[in-house]
């Protein structure tokens, strides 16, 4: 077989499509930046209700969004998901999240409630774990937090 080519049973990896929301412009932006250096496929959304409107919900392998936003909050539109039987696996992050909010956000089926500022090598693990892949390498210097 050819160089770059596949092969029959050869799978071609593919790079998680992430959707971040978060009502803050500057972080959400200040994320994805984080994830694109990282070679990922990142686009960002204000609010739930305008991701679930969008074209990229067909797309996304991966939602991260915050627990709490104006109108549906993270965790009602991971359950939006799930009830159109749409799942998509999903990080929510948050600050300050209390105990009995982790144990239900975690008790629904997301992957994790990350605390912000996000620490990005978590971050990067839980997208990892969710996409059962190997974690993707940064180019540059490492931050340790999204802030």
């Amino acid at each position: 077989m050819a160089a770059g080519r596949l092969g029959a049973g050869d799978e071609m990896p593919i790079k998680p499509s992430i959707a971040v929301i978060d009502g803050d412009q500057a972080y959400r932006e200040a994320l994805v930046g984080q994830l694109r250096s990282c070679d990922l496929i990142a686009k960002t959304f204000p609010d739930a209700e305008e991701f679930l409107a969008s074209a990229r919900l067909s797309l996304t392998t991966c939602l991260i969004a915050e627990l709490r936003l104006g109108g549906m909050s993270g965790l009602e539109l991971y359950g939006q998901l799930l009830a159109r039987g749409t799942p998509i696996p999903t990080i929510l992050m948050t600050a300050g999240p209390d105990q009995q909010t982790r144990v239900r956000a975690l008790g629904a089926g997301v992957t994790a409630l990350l605390n912000k500022p996000v620490n990005e090598s978590e971050l990067l693990d839980c997208i990892n774990r969710t996409m059962g892949r190997n974690a993707p390498h940064r180019r540059g210097k490492q931050s340790p937090a999204i802030r």
